[in-house]
């Protein structure tokens, strides 16, 4: 677990083993490991374990990633950031002990329903917007954010989870990093970047969660650059989707960061305010998919 500045009238809390939880079922698997279901035994806390296994992190030099994700995502605090909530390790294995989220990955929900309604997916943009602003503030980029890596609570309150890419810099980066089809074009023709690649992904996600693909999805990974650099973006003729929220996606989906719309305009945004449940959740309120 993260330590603990130790003082002489106060003892250092002992390290989590796993014998101070109950394993239950397998929730995911990833390329270094699995994450389950756990409770903690002393507080019957219900938390899921990520088990990342040593030997893939060596194999792929990935211990700085980690380190780093560790350091960033235990000092978050945030109802749409998922906890971590500390780490262990023994010979062979490292776990992460994390927020619960019981209905899983948005990926699983968008697959089954093709697409959202507009007012499920001004809730999750809103819920992403005031998330990222919160990371923003405490100088920390994302930059892998996607479906895959966005989960729900049992409330259906959108939850940003896995932050193996990111970073917390003042400055500008210059790591080509993340998912092919979410890449702003500053990451694409391998330019600098900062905080506003994750506004950018914000239009990429607005996209998708309404028509069910990514915009500048492609054959080739040829294809998909070239359509990013050249923001060659177009809306299929279809009656569920607004113009409101079209705008909203045009004025994210701009190649001059600097002209990107920023989180607390898109929170002012007209779709926003008219669609978005301000609670967050999306199940309670009874906002379906479609």
């Amino acid at each position: 677990m993260v330590e603990i500045a130790e003082e002489k009238s106060v003892p250092a809390l002992p390290p989590w083993r796993l014998q101070d939880f109950e394993i239950g079922k397998p929730l995911g698997r990833g390329k270094f490991g699995k994450v389950y279901l756990a409770r903690e035994k002393q507080s019957k806390y219900i938390v899921a374990l990520k088990v990342i296994f040593k030997e893939q992190l060596a194999k792929y030099r990935l211990h700085h990633q980690l380190r780093r994700e560790i350091e960033i995502q235990s000092s978050l605090s945030h109802p749409n950031v998922l906890r971590l909530f500390g780490w262990f390790h023994d010979e062979h294995r490292i776990f992460l002990i994390l927020e619960y989220a019981g209905r899983g990955e948005l990926f699983k929900e968008l697959r089954r329903s093709e697409y959202l309604s507009e007012k499920r997916a001004a809730t999750y943009i809103a819920s992403l917007a005031k998330a990222l602003a919160y990371c923003h503030e405490k100088h920390v980029i994302h930059r892998d954010i996607k479906p895959e890596n966005l989960l729900l609570d049992l409330e259906g309150r959108l939850k940003i989870a896995d932050f193996g890419w990111s970073v917390q810099s003042r400055s500008k980066r210059l790591t080509m990093c993340g998912t092919l089809d979410y890449l702003a074009p500053e990451m694409v023709t391998n330019k600098a970047h900062d905080y506003t690649v994750d506004n950018w992904t914000l239009g990429i996600l607005c996209y998708e969660f309404l028509y069910g693909v990514p915009p500048f999805e492609a054959e080739s990974q040829e294809d998909t650059f070239k359509r990013i650099v050249e923001i060659d973006l177009s809306f299929p003729p279809t009656a569920h989707v607004s113009a409101e929220a079209k705008d909203l996606i045009c004025r994210l989906l701009v190649k001059d960061s600097f002209k990107r719309l920023s989180l607390e305009k898109i929170l002012d945004h007209p779709w926003i305010i008219r669609n978005a449940d301000p609670s967050g959740t999306c199940i309670e309120k009874g906002i379906e998919s479609k």
